[in-house]
């Protein structure tokens, strides 16, 4: 009697915690499609000229991202702070991150005439500057991800901090960075990433690389469910996509793996004044030794040579 009590005691428990998980999952579920209907921002523009197919999730074909860091301000549309191109290639599970300097001039795209890249964000918002990208590096953007830099710290914090390995010692806002791997919190990640007085834009782009990789690193390995409510709220209020839930599912599904080998890339170039203001020129060869890069690794000459 006594074990058929405890038998059915036991019994009750492994129900109630079975209904209770079911019960946490599918409130984590609409969460995560709630906050993916805040973020979701349909683009006002056709497929890219630059496929000849469209994606397949399940095919797991390479993609790609733009990461717009755009500094708003009230009553101003803003710029893009940083600009910088994600490729994901599943079948070698890897992924290259390309900084494009602000300061780079190039023809905008819509407009016909030549400026600095981040301009085309406050000429057109994202569907100008993924045209004038595309254009740049002769590649597709099949999606795009705005974050308001303002609240990046609040996205780190969120996560729990990041690890990042410093190459160079610098104070900044009252914050001390050592050299070495260190732990960053959302004010100091913002501060690292930002500083660019002491070295040059390019080291600050080194460092934003370094800071989205350990976000996208200390994300994947969230150790508390408390902050799940925490970090979709500050992504709901924070971040712009055009993926839609449904495809942060399947991408989820189908190309975390790539996330384990990803490889920083820096666009370099020199400094010049055109009529009193600063640009910066990338070599003709750099451009192309980029752009040739980034084809091979979203298989764009494969997925040619299969439609002929």
């Amino acid at each position: 009697m006594f074990k058929k009590k405890w038998f059915k005691v036991l019994i009750s428990l492994l129900a109630i915690s079975t209904i209770g998980v079911g019960i946490f999952a599918f409130s984590v579920y609409k969460s995560l499609e709630n906050a993916a209907s805040s973020m979701h921002s349909p683009l006002d523009r056709s497929n890219s000229d630059k496929r000849t197919q469209q994606v397949d999730f399940k095919q797991q074909d390479p993609l790609s991202f733009l990461i717009l860091g755009v500094d708003e301000r009230p009553g101003d549309k803003g710029r893009s702070d940083s600009m910088i191109v994600l490729t994901v290639n599943p079948n070698d599970e890897s992924m290259q991150m390309v900084s494009i300097p602000r300061d780079t001039r190039t023809e905008i795209i819509g407009k016909g005439f030549e400026d600095k890249i981040n301009h085309a964000y406050a000429f057109g918002g994202p569907e100008m500057s993924i045209a004038t990208v595309e254009n740049f590096l002769d590649i597709p953007i099949d999606y795009f991800v705005q974050v308001n830099m303002e609240s990046f710290k609040d996205i780190v914090d969120a996560v729990g901090g990041v690890t990042v390995d410093n190459k160079l010692e610098f104070s900044q806002n009252g914050h001390h960075f050592p050299l070495g791997e260190i732990e960053l919190n959302g004010e100091e990640a913002l501060s690292f990433s930002r500083m660019r007085s002491i070295d040059s834009d390019f080291g600050r782009q080194q460092r934003q690389r370094d800071v989205i990789q350990g976000v996208i690193n200390q994300g994947a390995n969230i150790s508390s469910v408390t902050k799940i409510d925490d970090i979709l709220d500050i992504l709901g209020n924070n971040v712009r996509t055009n993926l839609t839930f449904d495809e942060m599912v399947d991408i989820q599904s189908n190309y975390k793996a790539a996330r384990h080998n990803l490889s920083q890339h820096q666009l370099t170039g020199s400094g010049t004044k055109i009529d009193n203001i600063y640009y910066l020129i990338v070599a003709e060869e750099d451009r192309m030794n980029i752009s040739n890069q980034l084809r091979e690794h979203l298989e764009l000459d494969e997925e040619v040579a299969s439609t002929n």
